[in-house]
Parts: C-alpha cells; structure tokens; sequence
C-alpha cells in the first residue's frame, strides 16, 4: 500500500472551504474580499488573554513581521509564518520528487491540498510551542498564574495562538476560493500599508514616534530643533534622522522598480485554433515568478533566527561560535549573527557609530546577506515556477488546453515547450535574484515606517497583480463569452 492510499482517508476529509459551484460575480467577490479584510484587522486587536497588560514579551519576528502579516501579543500572534512554512517543505519534497503527485491529476491535487493543509496545522502547533512553553517570548500574567498556575495559563496562551493560526488558514482559503487575489497576499498589504501610513502621519508623543510628515511640520513651524544642513551632523538628521530623506527615496524608488519591472515583458503571440481573428499574447514578464519567493526566503531565516533565540533562552552552556545575545534578544556575534539580515541603516554603516562589530564583521554580514537573497531568490523563483504550474511544459499544456496556438508553429506541446524554454528559465533565475538584490538594498537605506525591503516588494507587487486581476474580472464581467474561450465558468 502507497502512502497515497493510506492517507487518502485523512487527507480528503481535511476541513475546508467550500469551492463555489459556478461563476461568482464581481461584486460579490470585493464583498468577500472585503469582509475578510475586516476580520482580519479586527483579530489584529484581539489580544492573548493571560499575558500582562504592559508586555507581550520579545517580539521574536518583530524584523519580519511585515512579511508575516501577524501582530504581537494577539490572537494572530504567528501570522501566515505557518502556512509558509509548509509550502517550503512542499515544494522541496516535490522538487525532490519524494511526493509521488501529479498536480494535473483532480485526485493527486485533493490529496496535495489536504496535506498542505494538514501540515499547516503542525507548523502552527511547531511554532506557537516553543513561544509559549520554552522561549518565554509570551509571558503569561503573574497575578493569573498565582491563581491558576503558570502551566494553565501558558496552556490557553497557546490554545489561543493556535486557534488564531487555523482562523488565517481559513481566511486566506475564503479569499483564494470566493474574493479576488490571495489571501495571503492580501494580509500583506494590509499590514506593509498600516506601517506606511503610520510612518507618514502618525503622530507620536514622544520623540521619534511621529511620522514623517507631522515632524517635518514640527521642524518648519520651529517646534523641533533641527542642526545646521552645513553641518555633517545636519546632513545625518536629514537622511537618516528627523528627516528621513533616504528612507522617503529608497520607498520611492522600490515602487518605480517593481512597477517598471512588473511592466517589462517578452510577449509570445498567440493565435485561437477555432475563433478566426482571436488573437492574444502571453508575457513573460522579468519578474516572472512573482516576489512571493522572497517570502520563502525570509521565512527560512525566520525560523534560523528564532531557532537562535530559543537555544539562547534555554542553552544556558551556548558557545560563543554559535551566538551572543544582547539585552535586547539580539544576536551581536557568532554564527546567528552572520545570518540575521540587515534591517536598518544603523546595523551596517559603523560610521554612525550604532555597530559594535568590527568593519569586516559587519561587511562578512552584509556579504552573506547579499548571497543568501540573491542565490534563494533565484532557487525559490525555480521552485515556484515549478509548482504552480508556470514551468515551460506546464504552460505548454495550458496553451494547447486553451485552443490557443503559437503562430508559425506546429500545433504540438512539444514544440510550443521548446519555444517557452527559450524565455522562462533565464528570466525566472534572473527576476528572482533582483528581488533579492531589492529586498536588501531596501533593508540597508531604510524605508518610510521602518517597513522590511521584502515586505515593501511584496506589498507593491501583490498591489499591481491584484490591479490586473480586478481590471481582468471587470473585462470579464462585459463580455461572459472570453470567460468561456479562457477555459472559466
């Protein structure tokens, strides 16, 4: 027996969402859409019950929460972190080989969405244990604990957690099935466009918590000291200090980047077999698989990272060579250290005197994080092509499926696979490793609301594709019959 046929009765009666049976009108998907939106900030601000009311403990994803979708200390403490999670172990069991499924196949396709989900539920058990038994980044509440015992406590802490991870499982399920988009993706620009515009018109009551705009305000009304631009002092508080000029840029530019690169396409014509004069294109855009690879990629230094904190919260014996932790809960020196990514102007440029590391530490650091972006970039762009079903002999498929054909060509997959090898393999290897080159530079020069470089990139690219899908729904909607052409209900 395959292990197919022994977990085929598990896998198939997985809980789900319902598949809608036929064409869900536009309308109706904005109001999905929306109406998960406004669930999903509304768990934002539902705090944990059992922890203390003026600390949530360390945020160990703090640097990557934009790319999480998840907020500190409440019901959506883990965020999407699981459910990437999972699809990493897939797509490396599947690149491998090792899971025997042909996505093509309805039966294998059941069984690899009951498994992902499946799995899904033992990362979010995986990652919300740790944080609240071990690492002690969710301390529960000592007046409830001397009542009901530390080991309760941490036990509905965690009952919390995981339930809150199941809920955005099912959230991103309701948007893929019956909205527009993902949601996964969704979430995303949620949360890198609250960081955004809490960056921009915020306004704090204390220094260095309002926003852009209002203390620029404070410095032109004379209400914020401000040195001399003729000053090298001046010059830092203007790029990198009060003003925030380089952050302003860097935002600035990344937006351009990613629109102009979403943009720039290699545009194989199409021609329809049957519809005499029906004609199309299908690009090949540089940014070919997409910037949700970069989420993969950050979430395997997630997890390093809080795999980091955890043995240096419980390893009290941990060696220096492996890691050294500041108040703060990080890493200063060591093997963690190396692999921590750049996050902020202050980590790499030793000038500003914020770094205690030595030039070639804090150079060896940026080096490595340079490679591992660029290299797995380009790595899980590969992946993802493959998986999703954009690879050349899957496209093929979909175009000959689609009654399209490629003009000049002989109507065969072979052939048209031949064609699309041309173009999708360089530009996948090359889009992936720029957005890796991006994600980093952004981290490096800093951006409005402290916003990750690669949660940046995912906010503006899933806002553009997100853009193209809903003009695509609307074309769709006035005029039914290229929805029956396209292969839709």
């Amino acid at each position: 027996m395959s292990w197919k046929e022994a977990a085929e009765p598990v896998l198939t009666r997985m809980p789900g969402v319902t598949r809608p049976e036929g064409h869900v009108p536009f309308k109706r998907k904005l109001a999905w859409t929306a109406g998960v939106l406004i669930v999903y900030f509304f768990l934002t601000n539902v705090f944990l019950w059992g922890l203390p009311s003026a600390d949530a403990g360390q945020d160990i994803f703090g640097q990557f929460r934009s790319i999480l979708a998840g907020s500190q200390g409440t019901i959506l403490q883990v965020g999407i972190g699981p459910i990437v999670t999972a699809s990493i172990v897939l797509q490396l069991l599947g690149g491998a080989g090792l899971l025997g499924l042909d996505t093509s196949d309805p039966r294998d396709q059941v069984l690899y969405q009951g498994l992902q989900k499946l799995l899904v539920i033992v990362m979010v058990a995986l990652t919300a244990f740790p944080m609240v038994f071990l690492g002690g980044f969710l301390p529960a509440s000592p007046e409830l604990a001397a009542i009901y015992g530390q080991t309760t406590i941490q036990t509905i802490i965690f009952a919390q957690v995981f339930v809150g991870g199941i809920i955005i499982l099912f959230l991103d399920e309701i948007v893929s099935k019956w909205g527009v988009g993902s949601g996964i993706g969704l979430f995303i620009i949620a949360g890198v466009s609250q960081r955004l515009i809490g960056g921009l018109f915020a306004w704090g009551g204390l220094p260095g918590e309002a926003g852009i705009i209002p203390t620029w305000f404070s410095i032109l009304l004379g209400q914020a000291s401000f040195p001399s631009l003729l000053t090298g002092e001046g010059l830092q508080a203007l790029f990198l200090g009060q003003g925030a000029l380089l952050a302003i840029i860097t935002t600035v530019f990344i937006f351009v980047v990613v629109v102009y690169a979403e943009s720039v396409r290699v545009e194989i014509p199409l021609s329809h077999a049957r519809v005499k004069g029906a004609r199309g294109r299908f690009p090949v855009k540089l940014i070919y698989a997409s910037v949700l690879p970069m989420i993969l990629v950050r979430a395997v230094q997630m997890n390093i990272q809080f795999l980091g904190r955890i043995l240096n919260a419980r390893w009290a014996g941990m060696p220096a060579w492996l890691g050294i932790y500041n108040d703060q809960g990080q890493p200063v020196s060591g093997l963690f250290y190396y692999l921590n990514p750049i996050q902020a102007p202050g980590e790499w440029m030793w000038w500003l005197g914020e770094a205690s590391q030595a030039v070639w530490q804090i150079m060896l650091r940026v080096g490595i994080d340079l490679a591992v972006m660029i290299i797995g970039g380009a790595i899980f762009a590969i992946f993802w092509v493959e998986t999703t079903d954009m690879g050349p002999e899957a496209t093929a498929k979909q175009i000959q499926n689609s009654g399209m054909q490629i003009p000049g060509f002989r109507q065969n997959i072979g052939v048209y696979e031949k064609v699309l090898d041309r173009y999708i393999p360089q530009v996948t290897v090359i889009g992936g490793a720029l957005v890796g080159l991006l994600a980093v530079m952004a981290n490096m020069l800093g951006t409005i609301g402290a916003v990750s470089g690669t949660g940046l990139l995912l906010a503006v690219s899933i806002t553009y594709k997100l853009y193209e899908e809903i003009a695509e729904e609307q074309l769709m909607e006035m005029h039914p019959m290229m929805r029956q052409m396209f292969g839709g209900r």
